[in-house]
């Protein structure tokens, strides 16, 4: 049985943080930002936890994680 490939696309989105959830980056921070209020940039600042209904999808991309 061949090796099983990591969805290099998926590798540079989602991190497995230290209680071994998947975590990503909030979306709509990359550009128009001056419509966006301050306190909207800032909370989507930090990083997201992956919807459960996700986790299966994520997993068959990233096998090693």
């Amino acid at each position: 049985m061949p090796k099983l490939k990591t969805n290099r696309g998926a590798a540079k989105r989602f991190k497995k943080n230290a209680a071994g959830r998947l975590s990503h980056r909030q979306s709509h921070r990359n550009h128009i930002l001056t419509k966006k209020s301050t306190k909207r940039k800032r909370h989507l600042r930090s990083m997201a936890e992956v919807h459960g209904s996700d986790h299966k999808a994520v997993k068959r991309m990233l096998p090693s994680i």
